[in-house]
């Protein structure tokens, strides 16, 4: 390991881990690339997640643990983790997620010997809460492509977004917008990432997927399991809750009139927009968006729908407090 700036760094946001949490972290320190800095972000837990990771700050040098006086949601602390990052590469964790001894050694290895690839990440198991196998994933995205628009347009099919816990290369980060605060964020970063550069799947599962009831996914979209088989029987009911997601990506955001779908149809558009790209790949990316997000048009009437519900829920709240005059 070098004394000075670490090749990679590697941010963990947390709120409420103690679960999980120990496990997480220790598969990332039997690592055998050791070179990382562990960035440790605590959204103003309530459990023992602050006493778990002053421990292991106490232990490892390499770790650095930061606590949220308030919490601030998980995209700013998905952020926050970035930004006090200083590594070459840059690599985000969940709390609950384990990784093979290799997973860095392997990811660095593939970005250092391949100047266009700007991610690299693993195929991808299930484990449940006792850490046991459940499943593999096995939704394959065609993300080495050479054409910026062809890998955009395989980010756009339904996925989980693993590849967001692959390893990054931090100008890349740096060059697209912070992971925005809203619904299908991770989603839309992953696909601003694919229109810089080629992504690099290693062919071994080497990431472990930890499925349980309190995380979001459980929560929000609890037929992900039966969604990632590629499932004959998908339908757009499948689909994630993502007015529920927005609120969990910006606890701020709770009560206020959201257009959670309009919104992922404005950024992937806007996403278009702000790289340097030919007419013809600008074109190519639209045409599909189209197509990609065809049959889901309902649900942008459903913004709609669901805030006139909420007006309406609003007036008659008013109307019934509204004191009566009697002559």
């Amino acid at each position: 390991m070098s004394s000075s700036q670490p090749r990679l760094s590697i941010g963990l946001p947390v709120y409420n881990g103690e679960k999980f949490l120990k496990e997480a972290i220790d598969s990332l320190l039997a690592q055998t690339f050791e070179d990382f800095e562990l960035i440790i972000s605590d959204n103003a837990s309530t459990d023992k997640t602050e006493e778990i990771c002053r421990a292991y700050a106490a232990q490892d040098q390499r770790i650095r643990y930061y606590r949220n006086q308030k919490n601030i949601g998980c995209a700013c602390n998905f952020n926050r983790t970035f930004e006090l990052s200083s590594g070459e590469y840059f690599k985000w964790a969940a709390y609950d997620d384990l990784h093979a001894p290799d997973f860095l050694m392997k990811c660095v290895e593939v970005l250092d010997k391949n100047p266009t690839v700007i991610l690299c990440h693993s195929q991808v198991s299930f484990i449940d809460e006792q850490g046991k196998f459940l499943q593999n994933y096995n939704i394959k995205l065609k993300t080495d492509l050479v054409q910026p628009h062809k890998r955009f347009h395989e980010l756009l099919t339904k996925h989980l977004c693993y590849q967001c816990y692959g390893v990054i290369r931090a100008s890349a980060i740096k060059a697209i917008p912070p992971m925005g605060s809203y619904g299908l964020a991770d989603g839309i970063l992953l696909s601003r990432l694919g229109l810089l550069g080629r992504f690099y799947e290693i062919p071994e599962y080497l990431f472990f997927a930890r499925s349980h009831p309190q995380q979001s996914m459980s929560m929000f979209f609890p037929d992900y399991l039966s969604f990632t088989n590629n499932n004959p029987k998908y339908s757009l009911k499948m689909l994630p809750d993502f007015y529920s997601y927005t609120v969990w990506f910006d606890s701020a955001k709770n009560g206020q009139v959201l257009f959670p779908h309009w919104r992922i149809l404005w950024e992937y558009a806007l996403s278009v927009w702000l790289f340097k790209l030919s007419l013809y790949e600008r074109l190519c990316c639209h045409i599909s968006i189209y197509q990609q997000l065809r049959g889901t048009e309902y649900l942008l009437l459903k913004d709609f729908l669901k805030v006139l519900q909420g007006l309406w829920k609003n007036w008659q709240r008013v109307a019934i407090q509204k004191p009566q005059i009697t002559l």
